[in-house]
């Protein structure tokens, strides 16, 4: 053992030391007669028997008979023969326990001849089953080694190769005797020597196992994974390290293609969900732009056709290419004075009919460039637009058409520039399907678009067109659509209000709320205000009117699946007496503001009694009639005004009433308006941050009350009787002449002689008589009969019946209404 290196020949004893102790093998040694001269410990531990009970004693006595054994052979001298022929035997035996049951050894006996020359039998014996378990873990190692497609290898403690498999050497590329007590950096390429080596030292160091480590392989293309493990002795003495190596190219491809998909999958999902909601042509566009960039691209661009942004008809398949389109969705990775200019938002841009955006534009198929080489020769060598893609560094580009209803509305454009590898068939089919999704919600928003202006103009027609300011009476207003997503998306309500004039210098006033939005809501709402108009030239009272109206709740229902569903306030206001009565069905209450002591408003809302909403059967509105100051300010809104998202309305009221509060009594009525509405405006109310909410419609109307100037209305009250038709006539002379009207007396005279005439015929009761100097002149007679005075043809030969007649062709206007203990016949005369 003197030539053998140290290293190697302490590795062998250690091996050897470790086997033994775990195939237990023992010695014993016999003379030619066979008895036992040595029985060693390690016998003692198989067998059970002592040395002492062993030594001079005859072996054979212990053997168990077994006639398919060697040992029929034995006492015949067949193991004694056997040696002194081959000088060496090995066998099978079973020798009974110290404990009496039957232990299966295997034997290795050798005759040796001292120099005295008395020969002795020297055997070696190990328990069969520890010896076959050795034996098949060493036959599955080389079975592992030889027919594992996996690439193994043993390393030593210096992280040299001491057995490796046919698989590894195909792995690596060379033979196993070129790789056999090698290390790493003699094998493998430096870059990949030291990833491995490193690995290695900390697995020897740690004793943790590394398990499936992905690195790229020698030829800079393929991938390996690589697992690492400790080998430990049984006495925990180091060995070595086992490695296993898998070419995993397929794997890792497969992985890719799955994430790619994965993502590809997630692009549509996220863009999906960004447009839904969107109803916006505009606002589409960029979202479909910027959700690209750079996820997906450096440059993009949505181009439309006018008629798409602006919600008019689609184009016609034959449009011409030439016709220019507008950018109005750009994003750039990078940004610059070039690319600002080539993604100017609200640009035309124009197409020749053979450049592969014109091609795009008429045959609707997608186009893929893949070169600078051809992006030069798609377009004109002079257009700027192309220069600057090339300047970018965009070297692939893909014009996709954005289609709805078999029609191109205009051309999503993709750019890919500097080290970013570049578009392929995979990329196109993506981007074709994002481009049919974008195209139908493009066309979606267009629809909406133009339902939505179509209900604003029916709305906007509805509203009042002029809103006349009585006697009396100051009057301010705003109207403000609602909105679903933006600025720009105004969207027609069911919010109206109202201002009427009434007989008498009287003035209505409604604010209603029809629910829902759109054109059948605005149209309901038309149906409900031309309803109200109607029944307010009937005189009636605030409480009748709207239990009227709510009789006609299913004549102004959109239909018999839909029925009607608002809200109104109508109120009525007489400036010659300042007396103010309304009732409300089911709208938010109104508020009212007088003059504080520091210059500021009191504001308090009106206690009224709500009511049911029109469209309740069977319901009663009760009138309240609030004092009223004079310039006192009437507050009526719809709930649009108040009510946000996510908050009781209570809260929004107390903001209200805290905004008028801190005003100016002095302040203008419109900008009082202007304040209100600047003050609430709810802002960004979405669930999404930066995408603003959606907001109701608001109708405003303040209303300062006041009244008449002083001396504009005198009233009297006459007896039933006879006298009665010559104090009227002498009291309306006089107060037409100090009024400076003489010219009106004789019509006026003549129609109050009529009236008071048929009263005293037909009454019996006190007669009052009115008259009011306002914008025109007005006279109310009254009387205790119920019965209004109608319009007849009298006769020639008739002597009364004409008083009504001249009543209706001699004033500009005239009426009845009913009041608490009578009628009122009223008429009204121009001032010259």
């Amino acid at each position: 053992m003197s030539d053998t290196p140290k290293s190697f020949q302490g590795a062998v004893e250690r091996v050897a030391t470790s086997l033994l102790d775990t195939l237990r093998v023992g010695a014993v040694m016999f003379d030619t007669d066979g008895h036992v001269l040595l029985w060693s410990p390690t016998v003692e531990e198989i067998l059970g028997w002592p040395a002492e009970r062993m030594i001079g004693r005859y072996y054979g006595d212990y053997l168990v008979p077994d006639a398919s054994s060697i040992t029929a052979s034995v006492e015949a001298g067949g193991i004694y023969a056997a040696l002194r022929n081959e000088r060496y035997w090995r066998g099978t035996l079973r020798v009974r326990h110290l404990d009496g049951h039957t232990v299966e050894v295997e034997a290795r006996a050798s005759l040796l001849t001292p120099s005295d020359g008395k020969p002795f039998i020297l055997a070696n014996i190990v328990e069969t089953s520890r010896l076959r378990a050795v034996e098949h873990d060493l036959a599955a190692l080389d079975a592992l080694f030889a027919t594992s497609p996996l690439g193994i290898a043993i390393f030593d403690t210096e992280q040299r190769y001491v057995r490796v498999n046919e698989a590894l050497s195909r792995i690596i590329g060379k033979p196993i005797p070129d790789i056999l007590d090698r290390t790493l950096h003699e094998v493998l390429p430096r870059r990949m020597a030291d990833d491995l080596a490193q690995i290695q030292k900390l697995v020897l160091e740690t004793g943790r196992s590394v398990v499936d480590t992905v690195i790229l392989g020698p030829d800079g293309h393929s991938w390996r994974s690589v697992s690492y493990g400790r080998l430990t002795g049984r006495d925990g003495r180091v060995l070595g390290i086992s490695s296993t190596i898998m070419d995993v190219t397929e794997r890792r491809d497969a992985m890719q293609k799955i994430e790619r998909a994965r993502q590809r999958l997630k692009l549509l999902d996220d863009v999906g969900v960004a447009l839904g909601d969107l109803l916006d042509v505009r606002r589409i566009a960029e979202e479909l732009a910027h959700s690209l960039v750079p996820r997906f691209a450096d440059y993009s661009s949505v181009m439309l056709h006018g008629a798409v942004a602006y919600g008019g008809e689609l184009p016609h398949p034959d449009q011409p290419p030439e016709i220019p389109l507008l950018q109005l969705g750009a994003e750039a990775k990078d940004r610059g004075p070039a690319v600002e200019h080539l993604l100017r938002i609200g640009q035309d841009i124009a197409f020749e009919s053979g450049s592969i955006f014109g091609k795009v534009l008429t045959s609707a198929v997608p186009h893929l460039v893949m070169s600078q080489e051809e992006l030069l020769s798609a377009g004109h060598p002079e257009d700027p637009r192309v220069r600057v893609a090339l300047d970018l560094g965009i070297h692939s580009l893909m014009a996709v058409p954005l289609r709805a209803r078999g029609t191109v509305l205009g051309l999503l454009v993709l750019g890919r520039g500097g080290g970013r590898v570049a578009f392929d068939r995979d990329d196109l089919a993506l981007t074709t399907e994002l481009a049919g999704r974008a195209g139908i919600s493009l066309d979606n928003a267009r629809l909406y678009t133009r339902e939505r202006e179509s209900a604003l103009m029916l709305q906007r027609s509805l509203l009042p067109q002029r809103v006349p300011s009585p006697p009396g009476v100051q009057v301010a207003y705003r109207y403000v659509p609602g909105n679903s997503g933006g600025e720009a998306d105004a969207e027609a309500g069911g919010d109206w209000f109202d201002v009427i004039p009434l007989a008498g210098g009287r003035v209505a006033f409604v604010v209603g709320d029809v629910m829902g939005h759109g054109l059948r809501a605005a149209a309901t709402m038309g149906r409900l205000r031309t309803a109200v108009r109607t029944l307010a030239g009937l005189d009636l009272p605030p409480d009748e009117l709207l239990r009227r109206v709510n009789d006609l709740a299913d004549d102004l229902a959109q239909g018999p699946d839909e029925p009607l569903m608002a809200t109104c306030l109508y109120a009525v206001y007489d400036p010659s007496t300042r007396h103010c009565t309304l009732a409300v069905a089911g709208h938010v209450p109104p508020l009212l503001l007088t003059a504080a002591g520091d210059g500021t408003w009191d504001v308090v809302p009106v206690e009224v009694p709500v009511g049911p909403p029109l469209g309740v059967d069977d319901v009663e509105f009760e009138p309240v009639s609030p004092t009223v100051e004079d310039g006192a300010v009437l507050v009526l809104y719809t709930d649009g005004l108040i009510e946000h998202r996510g908050e009781d309305i209570t809260e929004g009221l107390d903001r209200l009433v805290s905004l008028l509060g801190s005003l100016p009594v002095r302040a203008c009525l419109e900008d009082v308006c202007d304040h209100v509405l600047a003050g609430l405006d709810p802002g960004d109310e979405s669930d999404t941050p930066g995408v603003p909410g959606a907001v109701d419609d608001v109708a405003l109307l303040l209303v300062r009350l006041g009244g008449l100037p002083e001396g504009s209305v005198t009233s009297w009250a006459f007896p039933a009787e006879t006298l009665a038709v010559r104090r009227a006539r002498d009291a309306v002379r006089k107060t037409l002449h100090d009024w400076g009207l003489d010219a009106l007396v004789d019509d006026t005279v003549l129609l109050v002689s009529e009236l008071v005439t048929n009263s005293l015929r037909h009454a019996h009761g006190p007669i009052g008589v009115r008259m009011v100097r306002g914008s025109s002149l007005l006279v109310e007679v009254s009387d205790p009969l119920p019965a209004p005075p109608r319009e007849r043809a009298a006769g020639v030969d008739d002597e009364g019946g004409r008083g009504i007649q001249l009543v209706a062709r001699g004033a500009r206007r005239w009426g009845t209404r009913h009041g608490p203990i009578g009628k009122t016949v009223w008429f009204e005369l121009p001032l010259p």
